[in-house]
């Protein structure tokens, strides 16, 4: 797993900010229950990033690092005018989308998957939309203000995010992981 592959947490509900004159930043995001948290803080060691975890009364888990020079440049692709900003170039690759998943990721009851954007973005729901498009899963958005998300459904748009994001992590549900449940063609 590489440092920009983090970006896969800033898709969904995941911030980064920039502390003082700059020369550190601070990644932070709220994931559903510890399941998720332990999965998503795996992955971020990995990229070498320690995410502490902050559990919350209703099942939640606020997780955030250090402020970190090595953050920075993603901090500065994910920023304009100091909110976050879908970066124009950003091509979503299945590290990326295995992250996002990840963090925020569910199936829906139509044999779907959901991909949650982040409710105080609502600028970057119509480029990470174009950027799951490029990326072979042409996605719907679908929800309400405050729990928007992307909807990858379809047989090939499924079996393309299968593809992408890989096998079910360990000790994640597999239930809660994208699967296609078509023949194999």
């Amino acid at each position: 797993m590489r440092r920009t592959d983090l970006a896969g947490l800033l898709c969904g509900p995941g911030r980064i900010v920039r502390f003082g004159s700059g020369t550190t930043a601070r990644l932070s995001l709220d994931v559903a229950d510890a399941v998720r948290a332990r999965a998503v803080r795996a992955a971020a060691a990995a990229a070498g990033l320690r995410l502490d975890a902050d559990p919350a009364d209703d099942g939640s888990v606020a997780l955030r690092s250090a402020f970190r020079c090595d953050l920075v440049s993603l901090a500065a692709a994910w920023s304009r005018d100091d909110a976050k900003h879908v970066p124009d170039d950003l091509q979503l690759d299945g590290s990326m989308l295995r992250l996002w998943a990840l963090a925020a990721g569910s199936p829906d009851q139509r044999g779907g998957y959901l991909l949650a954007l982040d409710p105080q973005a609502p600028h970057t729901h119509r480029p990470l939309a174009a950027a799951a498009y490029r990326a072979g899963i042409s996605p719907a958005r679908v929800g309400a203000d405050d729990a928007p998300a992307l909807r990858i459904a379809g047989a090939a748009r499924v079996r393309r995010l299968v593809e992408l994001v890989g096998p079910t992590p360990e000790r994640v549900p597999a239930t809660d992981w994208p699967r296609w449940w078509g023949r194999a063609s």
